[in-house]
């Protein structure tokens, strides 16, 4: 008998995205099917190139196909497009960042926690799965960014006078750090890092982004109400400690988000364990659960935990973030596995955005 394209649409039905919650075919994923004597070969074009589950729906979907009577051969290629986050766009706010598929800030209520360490190996992370990805140190006061992904050189500059980043283990990079000499301080009133947010955004030949990774400065401060206010986000990312102390302010950061009118994407647990390298015993040293029970609490995932670990910190000190110096350790595959999280999230905005587009549109 010979195979159908109905067939194979019908199997392929019953294989669903985890996180979309919807099958490949009425997500549209399934592109160029194509059947001859008895093969099939066809292209899965996910919503991002993290997805977690990216080989389970491949196998997933082989398996269904093969099991239709007269198919001999399944071929398949793994595809991504990111989608774009387009609600808040149609709010009637013009875009400074037009290229920029998605914006997500690394937020965190205090100083300490080690955001800008998350933020550097989040965008890394993306970038390795194939992401197209950016990241701007929007931390004025204190730019870590060029230290950590051991950046020397500054940007350049168009003849329009556009900043061009500088690209560093495939992100592109802007940071205050470049424009300051070692030991100097900012000391700025809120116009000016306003000014600066701005021109950070627009004033930098960004190109095509999938993702914009934006590190904030700690607390709920001048530069996180200029961001909001002035361009779309996809959602932001809450960076906490276990401990009660750090949690309890991480939740201040998340208030002042919602009064923004910006969505939590998830809230991700740093230095969350620690594990002895001679005797393998796990300890807590800053508590438990912080962080998990924030994300419950406010109905958003927990994206990660990431331990304690010494290598990070060396890793960061020496210019080279442990997803880029040692991919294969614990430490790495904690960020990359919130990267694949944080990524699935974005997904999932991306495509509410899209069907709300849709049903504007009829």
């Amino acid at each position: 008998m010979a195979v159908t394209e109905q067939q194979v649409l019908q199997a392929l039905r019953t294989v669903q995205d985890p996180d979309l919650r919807q099958d490949l075919v009425a997500l549209g994923f399934i592109k160029n099917l194509a059947i001859r004597d008895g093969a099939v070969s066809f292209a899965i074009q996910l919503t991002t190139p993290a997805c977690p589950v990216r080989e389970l729906m491949r196998d997933q979907a082989a398996t269904a196909v093969r099991a239709i009577p007269g198919v001999s051969d399944v071929q398949i290629t793994m595809t991504s497009q990111v989608r774009p986050t387009i609600a808040a766009a149609s709010q009637g706010r013009p875009s400074l960042v037009p290229t920029v598929r998605n914006i997500v800030p690394i937020a965190s209520g205090k100083g300490g926690v080690g955001k800008s360490t998350v933020s550097a190996n989040l965008a890394i992370a993306l970038a390795r799965s194939g992401a197209r990805v950016g990241l701007l140190d929007a931390d004025v006061y204190g730019p870590s960014i060029p230290t950590i992904l051991g950046i020397t050189a500054e940007p350049q500059m168009t003849e329009q006078r556009v900043m061009i980043p500088v690209e560093q283990y495939g992100v592109k990079v802007i940071s205050m750090g470049f424009f300051m000499k070692p030991g100097d301080a900012v000391v700025w009133r809120g116009p000016m890092l306003h000014k600066t947010v701005e021109q950070f955004l627009g004033g930098v030949q960004w190109g095509e982004l999938d993702y914009l990774l934006v590190d904030l400065p700690p607390g709920t401060g001048d530069v996180q109400l200029s961001l909001c206010q002035m361009i779309p986000i996809t959602g932001a990312v809450i960076v906490s400690t276990p401990q009660d102390v750090a949690t309890n302010v991480a939740q201040k950061a998340i208030a002042m988000f919602k009064k923004l009118n910006a969505p939590i994407l998830g809230v991700i647990e740093n230095m969350a364990y620690y594990v002895c390298p001679h005797c393998n015993q796990k300890d807590d040293i800053f508590g438990t659960g912080g962080a998990r029970a924030i994300a419950e609490r406010i109905g958003v995932p927990l994206l990660g935990e990431i331990p304690l670990a010494t290598p990070i910190r060396e890793s960061a000190d020496a210019g080279t973030p442990i997803v880029m110096r040692d991919p294969s350790s614990v430490a790495a595959k904690a960020f990359v596995a919130a990267a694949e999280a944080l990524a699935a999230q974005v997904s999932i905005r991306g495509m509410e955005a899209e069907h709300a587009a849709i049903k504007v549109t009829f």
